[in-house]
């Protein structure tokens, strides 16, 4: 497998692929704009749903590495039914996972973090933060190691 680099000052970098799973196409584009308006340029993914996005992961159509950005209330199949058949898959349950939505319920707080995601994040704390919060995933995935392969 070869790994994409893209150079970052005197450093390089392995791409890290974004899969935004949203069904709101205002907050997906918000991330987006977000992305782009810091010149981060990693391939980005998306899927309307949790079974949509499952679909995309289960026929290898985002190479690893990646993150998946997760909103929590969506149509067909919502954030915390995704997490779950996520970590049930043994080919996907490696993946990092940010929750990224409006949901302040402590009881989807709780359900997300027992499926090990990486962050909950709300989307009313974005409004302001929105740069920062990119920023934050920016710096994560250039420090943290993701694992390129599937098991």
């Amino acid at each position: 497998m070869i790994d994409k680099m893209y150079p970052i000052g005197n450093q390089e970098f392995k791409t890290v692929n974004l899969l935004i799973v949203d069904d709101d196409d205002i907050d997906a584009t918000a991330l987006k704009r977000a992305l782009h308006k810091l010149k981060l340029l990693n391939p980005l993914y998306r899927a309307k749903d949790g079974l949509e996005a499952l679909e995309i992961l289960r026929n290898g159509e985002i190479p690893s590495p990646y993150i998946i950005l997760l909103d929590i209330n969506m149509p067909r199949m919502n954030g915390l039914e995704f997490l779950e058949a996520l970590r049930a898959d043994p080919e996907l349950t490696h993946a990092v996972v940010f929750v990224l939505t409006t949901s302040k319920s402590d009881e989807d707080i709780m359900a997300a973090y027992r499926e090990h995601v990486a962050g909950y994040l709300l989307k009313q704390r974005m409004d302001s933060d929105f740069i920062q919060v990119v920023s934050l995933l920016d710096h994560y995935w250039r420090v943290i190691e993701l694992p390129t392969n599937q098991p």
